[in-house]
């Protein structure tokens, strides 16, 4: 079992709660969770696990996999920046390129846990447009999803952007 950061588990909860609040008022067929298992049409050991995903809200009781999701994120952690032995390619740029090549995917989220930085993956009409955010006030919006955030809603209580104390 690999533990994540502290940081991880923080922004990982954020974005799922944002999403979920987002997807009661906007589309309430659809539901935003963490971990789950998403079938990407590759081999079963290929397949990464998203830290955050959209996926449909009608799953079955016991249902451990899912073959659509609308919004797929990763939490970048240490292991994501290492290489894919005999590749050049980091593990983090691999997932996003599996996530983008997922049919019902129509947007992916890639966070930074170390610093702010986010970079976001929409598809469009003509392929899919990126966009990276790395100041606090800058705004995630994923109209499909109904979600509009700062950068700030993801990072805040965390070292990166902690709490004032006063006294």
């Amino acid at each position: 079992m690999i533990l994540t950061t502290i940081v991880h588990n923080f922004i990982t909860g954020r974005l799922e709660s944002l999403l979920f609040k987002a997807l009661m008022e906007h589309d309430p067929t659809k539901v935003s969770c963490q971990h789950p298992g998403v079938e990407l049409g590759v081999g079963e050991n290929d397949c990464p696990e998203p830290d955050v995903a959209v996926i449909d809200a009608d799953y079955a009781p016991g249902q451990r996999f899912t073959s659509r999701c609308y919004f797929l994120a990763e939490i970048v952690s240490d292991s994501d920046d290492q290489t894919v032995p005999g590749t050049s390619e980091r593990w983090i740029e691999v997932k996003r390129r599996l996530y983008r090549g997922h049919t019902s995917c129509a947007a992916v989220v890639v966070i930074q846990e170390n610093r702010i930085d986010v970079l976001v993956d929409v598809k469009t009409a003509t392929g899919w447009h990126s966009e990276r955010l790395t100041t606090p006030d800058q705004l995630i919006i994923l109209p499909r999803l109904g979600l509009r955030c700062s950068v700030a809603d993801l990072y805040r209580n965390t070292p990166l952007m902690p709490r004032l104390r006063t006294g």
